[in-house]
């Protein structure tokens, strides 16, 4: 055995990969890969937490010690760079800690009597019944046992999504592909809800979201302000993870007074700036969401439902504000990035879930005349292979 068949790091798939190439599933920094393709283990492998681990694909890398993973998280981000020759400073990851995800979308199938609630396995479609979760925050966990029960009880027969939210008022669920008509559906629906201190219940059958319980209106507090949630929102999957994206864009554009959020959003980092700040977003109900938080708080922010892919904020447009911010879907954002490239404000801060698309993105802005200045890499997705990151241009 040679230094040739240790496993040097992790590629971005989560495969262990040696100093030539070879790849071995499961494999964690130090491992040997043994010529029959066995591992002998290092001081970096664990032994999961997860009775569901590895099959079920709610997670890649439990077999990956803390410091590991937190070495994963930045590589993400490094190899990234690496593909477009780019080059910044590259911040210590900041990792959310296990049972911190306050947003999942599971899913549900009946058969044969009896329903099947989790995440679908790795690289399949067969669902992991959840028995117990490592990533969950305990509040939403405690409700996937019973509204397992409650489906069973509805007759649930088919596929469908189960979205899970903590909203202030506690779990919000959202199930689609689910019709129950009648008294006594409605009954159980209203006897789980009391018993489990759901805050809104929500079914969708394939024409349009129809809530079935929400005694009080559910919100979300973001920069410290209640947002109305639209069923099914997207929010940063921990309070950790939003809270450390927060830090480094107040931090990127502190001294602005004026500020364009971009792919706003319920307004995660609207409501966070200290400044007069213009939010654009393509998705109705949370641009609206994020309008009746302004106007209920009497915030200097101007809202425009505005879809940036098929009409980005032109360089004109841009010259408006002293900073940028810019949180855009996986795909990136490069029409966006084209006109950020060539506008005059002073910074930019860039929020990413993809260091792949984040990297494209950058280096039109560095052949624009811009300088990555430093990279806060984020693994709000504990043991996934899923990485995401702030960053922070000047001219």
């Amino acid at each position: 055995m040679t230094s040739i068949d240790t496993i040097l790091r992790v590629a971005a798939r989560g495969d262990g990969v040696t100093a030539d190439g070879r790849h071995a599933a499961f494999a964690a920094p130090g491992d040997l890969l043994n010529d029959d393709g066995t591992l002998t283990h290092g001081p970096h492998h664990q032994a999961a937490p997860c009775r569901h681990f590895p099959e079920c694909g709610g997670c890649q890398l439990q077999h990956l010690d803390d410091a590991a993973y937190a070495v994963f998280v930045t590589d993400r981000v490094a190899s990234a760079l690496d593909g477009q020759e780019l080059t910044a400073t590259l911040r210590p990851p900041l990792v959310s800690p296990p049972n911190t995800r306050r947003r999942a979308t599971l899913h549900a199938e009946g058969k044969g009597g009896r329903v099947s609630l989790g995440f679908t396995a790795e690289k399949s479609h067969a669902i992991v019944d959840m028995r117990e979760c490592l990533i969950l925050a305990p509040e939403l966990f405690a409700v996937v046992a019973p509204l397992r029960t409650l489906l069973q009880k509805l007759g649930f027969k088919r596929r469908g999504d189960v979205h899970l939210t903590l909203s202030d008022q506690g779990p919000d669920v959202m199930v689609t592909n689910l019709t129950a008509d009648g008294l006594a559906a409605a009954e159980a629906i209203t006897s789980f809800c009391e018993r489990h201190a759901i805050a809104r219940f929500t079914l969708d059958s394939g024409i349009g979201a129809e809530t079935r319980w929400e005694p009080q209106p559910v919100t979300i507090t973001l920069g410290g302000h209640p947002v109305p949630l639209p069923p099914a929102s997207f929010l940063q999957a921990t309070q950790e993870g939003e809270d450390a994206l927060v830090a480094a864009m107040r931090e990127a554009t502190s001294g602005a007074t004026t500020i364009a959020d971009l792919f706003a959003g319920l307004g995660t980092f609207t409501l966070a700036l200290p400044a007069r700040v213009y939010a654009a977003e393509g998705a109705r109900d949370a641009l609206f969401a994020l309008k009746a938080a302004v106007g209920r708080g009497q915030l200097p922010v101007f809202t425009e439902h505005r879809d940036l892919y098929r009409r980005p904020l032109t360089v004109a447009e841009l010259d408006r504000f002293d900073a940028i911010v810019i949180d855009p879907p996986r795909a990136g954002a490069r029409d966006q990035a084209e006109a950020l490239a060539a506008c005059q404000a002073k910074v930019i801060g860039y929020v990413s879930c993809n260091p792949s698309s984040f990297a494209r993105d950058a280096r039109l802005l560095v052949e624009g005349g811009w300088r990555l200045d430093w990279i806060q890499p984020v693994g709000q997705f504990r043991w996934s292979t899923h990485v995401e990151l702030a960053a922070r241009f000047v001219r």
